[in-house]
């Protein structure tokens, strides 16, 4: 009995972080029905991050759920929520790891659709814009610029789009100026210009958007272990007001190694998927919907007047879904 307590120990262990799946709701628990939800006439598309690591820690596991789930509900495109390649970047759009952690881990045909990435801060080590260079070479890369927006119909439909406006976080947080790592990339960046040209483009007039969705990295709120971190603050403090004032509906990232849902007051729902490749732990923070040290990605399904998010880990399993209606 004694020899066996060290391996139910461990058993015991790996189930309670297998099972850190925290909701509003319910503390502990995740859905009773694990099966997708299906959204017809919908726009649909995967988001994920923080994922290239040549593999390891469950991102071929995680690439190959992608797959299934993009094939099975058509997905128009994939949403890269940043530090896309680990632990330090890339040096040039020739750097062996566009192939090792992208080409060579998502293969499926499902999945070979245009992918908008946005930058880390692991991105920021080496050289940034080796990822937009990327952009001439491959077919499904499509960063063409540190930030960047696109509109895309509903369902085929051009009198009802989706805005998406895809940010550099990294640059609006002050203490990367000084660090041996961030700084060389950071310093040459206009933080003014990019604040002004989102400001331009969230309050475009054009009546066929319905929904505003912005893409960047670093969170504003989070139930991970940057609750109060400096790039969070940081971020918050840039941003959160600019969200509020053109009634974003979604900000997206990625950073925290886990799946989250929270929504403060006001309209902006806040979602993080940066567990592609790696889980951390969670908290149950004020306003948080669910959090989750999953290894996955979300499924976002978007009509008219509503939208539907769920989170589905490298088993395929769905542990979160949520619909938000106008």
């Amino acid at each position: 009995m004694i020899k066996r307590l060290p391996l139910l120990i461990l058993l015991i262990s790996s189930a309670l972080l297998h099972a850190q799946i925290l909701t509003k709701n319910s503390p502990q628990a995740a859905l009773t029905n694990k099966n997708l939800t299906k959204e017809n006439n919908a726009l649909n598309f995967i988001a994920m991050g923080d994922w290239g690591r040549n593999g390891a820690d469950h991102q071929k596991q995680v690439a190959k759920q992608m797959g299934i789930t993009a094939a099975e509900v058509k997905a128009n495109f994939i949403i890269s929520t940043g530090d896309n390649f680990y632990p330090s970047g890339v040096i040039s759009a020739q750097d062996p790891s566009f192939k090792y952690s992208f080409e060579d881990i998502y293969t499926d045909f499902s999945l070979q659709w245009d992918w908008y990435p946005v930058l880390g801060n692991h991105d920021y080590k080496s050289n940034p814009d080796a990822q937009v260079d990327y952009s001439k070479i491959s077919r499904r890369w499509k960063m063409p610029a540190r930030y960047y927006t696109r509109k895309f119909p509903i369902n085929g439909d051009p009198n009802s789009r989706v805005l998406f406006v895809f940010i550099d976080t990294n640059p609006l947080i002050p203490e990367f100026y000084n660090n041996a790592e961030y700084g060389p990339n950071v310093k040459g960046q206009d933080t003014t210009t990019q604040k002004r040209w989102l400001a331009k483009t969230l309050a475009d007039t054009d009546p066929s958007i319905k929904w505003k969705i912005v893409v960047g990295h670093h969170p504003i709120y989070t139930g991970g272990s940057r609750t109060e971190a400096y790039d969070t603050k940081a971020v918050r403090n840039s941003l959160k007001s600019t969200l509020e004032k053109y009634g974003v509906d979604v900000y997206l990232t990625g950073h925290e190694h886990s799946m989250q849902y929270i929504k403060p007051a006001g309209k902006t729902h806040y979602f993080i998927s940066g567990s592609a490749s790696e889980k951390t732990p969670v908290k149950l923070i004020a306003d948080a919907e669910m959090v989750a040290s999953e290894y996955g990605f979300m499924l976002f399904s978007l009509s008219y007047n509503q939208l539907r998010v769920q989170a589905i880990n490298d088993q395929g399993e769905v542990i979160y879904n949520t619909l938000i209606k106008k």
